[in-house]
């Protein structure tokens, strides 16, 4: 009799290890799969104007900090220069920003300015001296920060994806701020000409 129930006592005690050990073993591989599911899809997929958002604002911080590093080369006037490094230092830092989101939505972005704004680079690298200055500061001071600030506003205001907005919206700040500073340097190099509007 004590010989049985030690042996129904044996076959109870390995049924419970087997059946625990399954579980434990499925509820690993469930875990397993869920976390692969969650790396190779790195997050919804971003409204098409998110994504244009973060494509054309990498263009846009492209072209400014190249023509920035040119201005640190060509310029002559040390204000120019002075907002050039300010566009460069600051530009960079906001690139960096987009990238790290970009990278988390899954958006590849555009490694330099478009092929327009390469065009108006070029044209900005033929100018020496004060013209250079002056075009500088028309195009890729004011100009660029007017349709650059229009884009993150309208991000800010309409884009879907709440890091997205968040992003625009934090930057925004910092360049209505390059527009202002923009405006400045454009009535300084242009101070002994008939003011425009």
């Amino acid at each position: 009799m004590l010989r049985t129930i030690a042996c129904l006592t044996t076959a109870f005690l390995l049924t419970a290890v087997v059946s625990t050990g399954a579980a434990r073993a499925q509820q690993t591989s469930s875990a397993s799969s869920a976390s692969a599911v969650l790396t190779s899809q790195p997050s919804a997929k971003l409204a098409r104007a998110d994504s244009a958002f973060l494509k054309q604002a990498a263009q846009d911080g492209h072209a400014e900090v190249e023509g920035s590093k040119l201005a640190l080369s060509k310029a002559v006037s040390p204000e120019v220069k002075a907002f050039a490094q300010k566009m460069v230092d600051e530009h960079t830092k906001a690139g960096e920003e987009l990238s790290v989101l970009a990278a988390a939505k899954g958006v590849q972005l555009p490694d330099g300015p478009s092929i327009m704004q390469k065009a108006k680079l070029k044209l900005l690298s033929a100018r020496e001296g004060a013209s250079f200055d002056k075009h500088y500061a028309d195009s890729i001071g004011l100009k660029a920060h007017q349709d650059t600030v229009k884009l993150f506003q309208k991000a800010a205001d309409e884009a879907k994806d709440p890091q997205v907005k968040a992003f625009a919206t934090q930057t925004l700040p910092t360049l209505q701020h390059h527009l202002d500073m923009s405006r400045d340097l454009y009535a300084l190099v242009h101070k002994d000409e008939p003011k425009k509007p």
